[in-house]
């Protein structure tokens, strides 16, 4: 980001002075843009799946010591599971199994945001510099190192599936690919663009409203995330005996419990999406005929898993379930005072956008997510495990809508009342745009 900014570095030769580290650094911000790129993109790509082979090999000496199979199955458990992460799916015993384990994922995303960042900050001084950019002139530079990054991502990917897949395995190539590019585009590409510093220089463009949206878009996301995090956690404690109890009767070793547990700690960012679910009312499945919801638990026989220790007991539900739908529209109502106490505004249609707009988009989140966390687990009735996906995103979009609205026309009536001119001075600065709002920082 640095290196936009104007110096007189981009005037004259940057060893006219004799100095080394300004030639160091103006290299280091304009290194070959297509090597930079590609190297970034398969280098996060095969980082990530020299690790999963490795547990791979790891969890095939911890299971049986390595009495059965070969290392060559071991590391092509280790690339399935990596595939898997990227919505491949997998064939096992001719059933297949489309849960995609969201903290591999994240795990991933982890990975792709920091090379996208080092490699942002690698081409940042490519393309016109902080003046020629403010004046409008085009830029290029981001776009194509976000797509040759993810090209790069996208080629390791697809070769991957190819060489560790088989007919019995089945993952699914046009997943992986969808998985990857979604991944690049949103995560890398975020990453590549605050790294080049192009992302600071378009943030000052928008109207300071939209800055503020998307700030309580964020605080909304967190915490709802953290809420539904906690509750899943508390429910597991509360019933922490069953789980230990389903541990003991799989009678495994020291090494399979330790591979049990890297998997259940996969499955977390899972369960804190059905938590969401069951949170915001419409619930979710975990088998077919079978429905949790703060209303109505019904269950069937269910895999032994720890992580279903958490479910609620089938039957009569406690009276005080159907009221924890009322969490979505207090941590709706919270975020929105939070970021409108830091940014007041007298400006009803901005109070009301504030928070309207950013409960919507928040819903729309909560929904994909939703979508992205079920799918089959196993065969029969356990071929439908996840949220309702549809009903998640009608009530979530309807919580964090309408209580975003009645907070941020709340707030604004508050603060006419109490602060006067001193909210006035900064909602003049929010009326007058972008350049009024630079000039107030």
């Amino acid at each position: 980001m640095t290196s936009l900014l104007p110096s007189p570095n981009r005037t004259r030769h940057p060893s006219a002075d004799g100095s080394a580290d300004d030639l160091q650094t103006l290299l280091r911000h304009r290194r070959p843009l297509v090597a930079v790129a590609v190297l970034g993109g398969a280098g996060s790509a095969l980082a990530t799946l020299v690790v999963c082979l490795a547990i791979g090999v790891v969890g095939w000496f911890l299971s049986d010591a390595g009495a059965h199979g070969t290392p060559t199955d071991a590391l092509r458990v280790g690339a399935l599971g990596w595939l898997v992460g990227h919505g491949s799916g997998v064939t096992v015993s001719g059933t297949p199994v489309t849960v995609v384990p969201l903290g591999l994922t994240l795990a991933f995303a982890w990975t792709i945001w920091r090379a996208g960042l080092r490699v942002g900050d690698s081409v940042s001084g490519h393309g016109p510099d902080a003046d020629a950019l403010s004046d409008g002139e085009r830029d290029l530079t981001v776009p194509v190192t976000v797509g040759l990054f993810t090209v790069a991502y996208a080629v390791v990917a697809l070769l991957v599936a190819r060489l560790a897949g088989s007919a019995a395995t089945a993952p699914s190539s046009a997943g992986v690919f969808a998985w990857s590019v979604g991944l690049c585009v949103v995560v890398g590409g975020t990453a590549i663009a605050i790294g080049a510093g192009r992302a600071a220089l378009w943030v000052t463009l928008l109207p300071p409203v939209v800055r503020h949206t998307a700030a309580t878009l964020r605080t909304i996301l967190v915490g709802w995330l953290a809420v539904s995090a906690v509750m899943f956690v508390l429910a597991l404690v509360t019933d922490f005996g069953t789980a230990v109890n389903v541990m003991s009767q799989l009678h495994l070793n020291a090494g399979a419990v330790t591979l049990y547990t890297l998997l259940s700690l996969l499955a977390l960012p899972n369960a804190t999406v059905l938590s969401s679910a069951y949170l915001l009312g419409p619930g979710f499945t975990v088998g077919v005929g079978t429905v949790v919801s703060p209303t109505a638990v019904t269950l069937g026989p269910l895999p032994m898993f720890p992580l279903f220790a958490a479910l609620p007991d089938s039957g009569a539900h406690p009276f005080w379930t159907p009221f924890v739908v009322a969490l979505a529209p207090i941590v709706a109502v919270v975020a929105v005072v939070r970021v409108q106490r830091r940014r007041p505004t007298l400006r009803w249609d901005h109070g009301a956008l504030r928070g309207g707009c950013a409960g919507v988009v928040a819903g729309v989140v909560v929904g994909l997510l939703s979508g992205l966390a079920g799918g089959a687990l196993g065969p029969g009735r356990m071929s439908d495990v996840g949220p309702y996906a549809g009903q998640v995103l009608a009530h979530a979009i309807a919580s964090f809508g309408v209580a975003g609205v009645l907070a941020g026309l709340a707030m604004t009536w508050w603060q006419r009342r109490t602060l006067g001119a001193e909210a006035g001075t900064a909602d003049a600065a929010e009326a007058a745009g972008p350049a009024g709002d630079t000039a107030g920082q």
